[in-house]
């Protein structure tokens, strides 16, 4: 199991950009699928991007393609969300998770493939 933690979010104008962070303790970490998710108050937990243990594939959400970069460091254990032209509807919650891969290609979108998950970093956007 995976101690996931995720930083970098805070207010920003709209057109803007944040970074988040998602970091891991553990140094298997680099084993593991990682995904972003997002969640805004009264709504279902979103996928939005998710990146391979070796950084080689990624997925991203319909919305924010083109905005948003996933990427990872395995020597840093740590997960990138660059996050560009941020919208008001961005503002959500934004948690990182982890799915412990069995292929190279296995890269989920659904929530109930990740099993570990950070507390989150809230990202607010205004108009």
């Amino acid at each position: 199991q995976l101690t996931l933690v995720e930083s970098g979010g805070g207010l920003v104008q709209a057109g803007g950009s944040l970074r988040l962070s998602c970091t891991a303790s553990e140094y298997t970490f680099s084993r593991y699928t990682v995904g972003w998710f997002r969640q805004a108050p009264g709504k279902e937990r979103d996928f939005v991007a998710t990146v391979n243990w070796r950084g080689s594939i990624t997925r991203y959400a319909d919305s924010v393609k083109g905005r948003f970069t996933i990427s990872r460091d395995n020597a840093k254990n740590t997960v990138y969300l660059q996050m560009n032209n941020l919208k008001p509807e961005d503002t959500a919650a934004y948690y990182c998770a982890a799915h412990l891969a069995g292929v190279e290609n296995a890269v989920p979108t659904t929530a109930s493939a990740y099993d570990d998950w950070g507390q989150g970093t809230q990202v607010n956007v205004s108009p």
